[in-house]
């Protein structure tokens, strides 16, 4: 064979899933060619010397499983990475009780910064902690009353100590702004009209410290690998946080110093304006290939969170009958929105949480349909999580030509607690997958990791094995007729989030002419137990027919 011929690597697997149609692969041995970065041929084990050159490197991976790597379509990977480098741990359960957050917050007070220490916990906070309550700011207070103390549990709420409402200027007269970048803020106050420290959709106005351009970059490249990598996910959707932190990633992956593929998505206005947003080929050129690293699309807020009573719903909260959460776009807002955004060629991805943002973002999306130039699928996140009324909101989302983009682990992350906020109705309207898939709907998984997600979030495993055994934080079983098989969980995170992020041409499964982008597993998942999806163990990562991650 002639050296042009040959290929680069041969993977010898014992069974590869490739992803591709309705049924799981066969048992049998096969070998994967890949020259140029590319996946060129599958051929049985023993058909391999066709392929084979002077420099043919040959992996024996016989008693492994081979899949495509994970696509994970909707991250806050320079959040969560930026988090886990400067804040204090205390999320449930490794912090079980509010003694044992004070005690680490205690513990951790050395690692304060700029006079803040900040712990980071999870979302539904105060269902997870054994009192089912915040901690309080007096008990903040009892960790530091120089300091300011502070605790961001998830993106949406946080909880201050006195010291830190101060810094704030968050005072008994304050008044928050109508709007921040990710939903209406609120200041909880106590009878007298104090405020309680307790405060949601606020973060970005806080004023918590921040990194420096090396520490953000040290913190970004191991986040990466930590969060990501280790795990198997081989392309991001990266929703931003900063330019600079943008950039950061762009001269990384250049440089080969970060293996995961980006698709961005720029947040407005939480990053960058829409205008700067759509005009973004003026202000960033990317170094890296365009398969690398390449913004894709446009990330904008329609309504809160749920653990900020902020989702936008049809039927108020159950503890305050004049609550419904809050929309943050006017239908004629979403029209503009979407016609600039296709206008440039971009994705837009709506954050709606609530039914009724939902039906509104649809309603406004529908007007419209018929005007907006040509090009990407627009995007609905978290449509599919909480769905109290499933034929109607699929009709919606059919109108307004839109993609639904879930997220598989939040049934996990909070699906037992939405009922006590929204009311029992929703008690099994959450996550019905079988149906969307039955119905025709592509149903991606994604981590949505931000500040405040669960240890081991960014894991795909979780989410399959959420999607597959319907498990809630404290083990109780959700729904269990919308589970879905394994191989189809598996799918939702390969192909289904290729689909999402328009990238399926080339990634999420493996097939000849496809970027040779694959993971070895330790084990076969299909024949696994579903209670132990989530501890099965990536051993060898590779993107573009480089090996860049390997057990150690």
């Amino acid at each position: 064979m002639t050296p042009s011929a040959a290929a680069d690597t041969i993977i010898l697997a014992g069974r590869v899933l490739t992803m591709v149609g309705q049924d799981a692969d066969p048992h049998s041995p096969t070998a994967i060619v890949i020259k140029g970065g590319h996946i060129v041929d599958l051929i049985d084990v023993v058909a391999t010397s066709a392929w084979m050159g002077e420099h043919t490197a040959v992996l024996d991976w016989l008693d492994r499983v081979v899949m495509p790597g994970f696509v994970d379509p909707h991250a806050h990977s320079e959040v969560a990475s930026k988090a886990t480098h400067q804040m204090v741990d205390v999320r449930a359960p490794g912090c079980p009780d509010i003694p044992s957050v004070l005690h680490r917050l205690r513990d951790e007070i050395g690692a304060a910064r700029d006079g803040w220490l900040v712990g980071q916990a999870n979302l539904f906070y105060d269902q997870k902690l054994a009192e089912r309550r915040f901690p309080t700011r007096d008990e903040l207070d009892s960790v530091s009353t120089d300091l300011a103390v502070a605790i961001r549990a998830g993106g949406h709420l946080s909880i201050l100590n006195t010291r830190a409402l101060e810094l704030a200027g968050i005072t008994a007269d304050y008044e928050a702004v109508e709007y921040s970048v990710t939903g209406k803020p609120s200041v909880a106050r106590d009878a007298s009209g104090a405020p309680t420290g307790v405060v949601t959709e606020m973060d970005k106005l806080i004023g918590f410290p921040e990194l420096s351009h090396g520490e953000i970059t040290e913190a970004l490249e191991s986040g990466i690998t930590q969060l990501f990598t280790r795990y198997g996910v081989t392309t991001i959707g990266e929703i931003s946080d900063s330019v600079d932190g943008l950039r950061i990633f762009d001269q990384a992956i250049a440089d080969r110093r970060i293996s995961s593929r980006m698709v961005v998505y720029l947040w407005s206005p939480g990053t960058v304006s829409l205008e700067e947003a759509c005009a973004h080929q003026d202000w960033m050129t990317p170094r890296a290939e365009p398969d690398r690293f390449r913004v894709r699309g446009v990330k904008v807020f329609a309504d809160g969170g749920y653990s900020a009573k902020r989702a936008a719903l049809t039927k108020p909260y159950v503890d305050d009958c004049h609550s419904h959460g809050e929309l943050a776009l006017s239908a004629s807002e979403i029209a503009d929105i979407a016609m600039q955004t296709r206008r440039a060629g971009l994705q837009l991805a709506i954050h709606a949480n609530g039914d009724r943002a939902q039906y509104a973002v649809c309603e406004a999306l529908a007007g419209v349909i018929d005007d907006l130039p040509p090009g990407p699928t627009i995007r609905i996140e978290h449509a599919g999580n909480f769905v109290p009324d499933y034929d109607a909101l699929s009709a919606a989302w059919s109108a307004a030509g839109i993609m639904p983009v879930p997220q598989p682990v939040f049934l996990y992350n909070f699906g037992e607690f939405i009922p006590g906020y929204v009311g029992e109705y929703a008690q099994n309207r959450q996550f019905p997958f079988r149906r969307m898939l039955d119905d025709g709907w592509n149903v991606s998984g994604s981590s949505d990791v931000w500040v405040g997600s669960e240890i081991g979030q960014t894991n795909p495993f979780l989410s399959i094995a959420s999607a597959v055994g319907r498990w809630t934080f404290h083990h109780e079983v959700m729904s269990p007729d919308q589970a879905v098989t394994i191989y189809e969980a598996l799918q939702m995170h390969t192909i289904g989030g290729a689909r999402v992020l328009g990238v399926d041409d080339n990634r999420g499964t493996i097939e000849v002419g496809k970027l040779a982008d694959v993971i070895a597993l330790e084990r076969n998942p299909l024949t696994a137990a579903h209670e132990d999806l989530r501890d099965l163990v990536v051993t060898d990562v590779m993107v573009g027919g480089a090996r860049v991650y390997q057990l150690p």
